[in-house]
């Protein structure tokens, strides 16, 4: 391992989400923690509580996990 965590979430976008990638390739856009820890448990990594403040697990860029702005698009 190159010393990364194998989980990144990036900044909000402008609608809210964070698009979350895991070992390197996208998994997705999360709208709130649980969606994260949901994409986390998919890949098969843990998602206790403690997991979000876990350093070693996921690096959160441009805010922590519960820095959340807006919200997800609405549905037409």
């Amino acid at each position: 391992m190159d010393g990364q965590p194998p989980v990144v979430v990036q900044p909000p976008a402008s609608d809210g989400g964070r698009l979350v990638t895991i070992r390197g390739e996208d998994k997705g856009v999360a709208y709130s923690l649980f969606d994260v820890l949901d994409l986390v448990h998919r890949e098969g990594l843990p998602t206790a509580d403690t997991a979000v403040d876990d350093t070693e697990l996921i690096e959160w860029r441009g805010g922590g996990p519960y820095d959340w702005a807006g919200g997800p698009p609405e549905e037409a």
